[in-house]
């Protein structure tokens, strides 16, 4: 029997901090207003990403907010960029390094996209035994996979996921899969660069195939134009491509089958957003990961072989090359 232990000493009144923020990366406004359930429209719409005032002014207000949580700390790698994440979402306290959130939170989110950087980032609230949601993906380098292998042994709380992974519109498509019959061969295309926005791509296809089965990776494209060809136990081929202009083709999935062909393609943003949020919340009531850790690690292991079968012009990488 699962143990359902909460990780936070009060389920109904969780702390959150929001930590970091790269360029091309907006997730501390929107998912702080997503938790918060408020946010400052016209501080919203001049916060340099369009699209995320966007898609929070066509949800009904009730849409917004996760009940019993809050952001109450925030900090950004740029000052001013926390003043305006704080104005926009109704954040109340600034913090002047992220370690100063130690103490007055419950759980941290590092809002951050760039994988090689996580492990620093991450490391002094793992070591204060906060709870940790990592944006995705965890890690892009191999050693560091393995220092997060070794802090899931001690009993650590650090979840990391894609926001495709709760997708509406692959939902869908997971559930529509047996018409294609055995399905043989499954394309997806996924806009920006393999390091950071392949596994956006790879949560898209993940849930279609059983995982643990996962096996070779070859990538024959460029840092611009990632053509990659992965291999599954189930017998099934896929091809993952993931490019800096690949607009049109942003969440696109196909699965070809021995009967038919289904396809699905990413647009609701904000379930996605709110669906992640609220399974990291969950997890911080009940203590039970919403994602095995064993998934994590065989994705950023794919991840890992994307890169370096890359360097290696095409060389296929075997996962179980890759340590742990």
């Amino acid at each position: 029997m699962v143990n359902h232990t909460p990780l936070v000493a009060d389920p109904h009144n969780i702390r959150l901090a929001m930590l970091g923020m790269v360029e091309g990366n907006g997730h501390p406004y929107s998912w702080s207003a997503i938790v918060n359930g408020r946010y400052d429209a016209d501080v919203m719409a001049k916060c340099g990403y369009p699209v995320i005032a966007q898609y929070l002014g066509a949800q009904p207000k009730e849409n917004l907010g996760i009940p019993g949580a809050q952001v109450t700390h925030v900090w950004c790698d740029q000052r001013t960029d926390a003043e305006q994440v704080a104005r926009a979402a109704y954040i109340d306290h600034i913090v002047d390094k992220p370690e100063d959130v130690i103490g007055h939170v419950d759980a941290v989110i590092i809002a951050t996209d760039v994988g090689h950087e996580h492990l620093d980032r991450a490391r002094p609230f793992i070591e204060a035994d906060l709870p940790v949601f990592i944006d995705k993906p965890l890690t892009d380098r191999e050693d560091h996979l393995r220092q997060f292998h070794a802090w899931w042994q001690q009993g650590k709380a650090i979840l990391s996921t894609s926001c495709m992974r709760y997708a509406t519109e692959f939902a869908q498509l997971r559930e529509q899969l047996p018409a294609t019959g055995t399905p043989r061969l499954i394309f997806a295309t996924m806009l920006k660069d393999w390091e950071r926005y392949g596994i956006h791509g790879l949560e898209s296809i993940y849930g279609l195939l059983p995982p643990g089965g996962w096996q070779r990776v070859v990538n024959t494209g460029t840092p611009e134009l990632n053509i990659v060809h992965l291999t599954h136990e189930a017998g099934v081929d896929i091809v993952l491509a993931v490019g800096h202009d690949l607009v049109g083709g942003y969440g696109h999935v196909s699965v070809i089958g021995s009967k038919a062909t289904v396809r699905a393609e990413f647009r609701d943003t904000f379930a996605a957003f709110k669906a992640q949020l609220v399974a990291f919340v969950d997890y911080l009531r009940c203590g039970v990961s919403p994602v095995p850790q064993t998934e994590t690690i065989e994705q950023m292991k794919i991840i890992i072989a994307g890169i370096r079968s890359r360097e290696q012009h095409g060389k296929p990488i075997y996962l179980s090359e890759i340590q742990p």
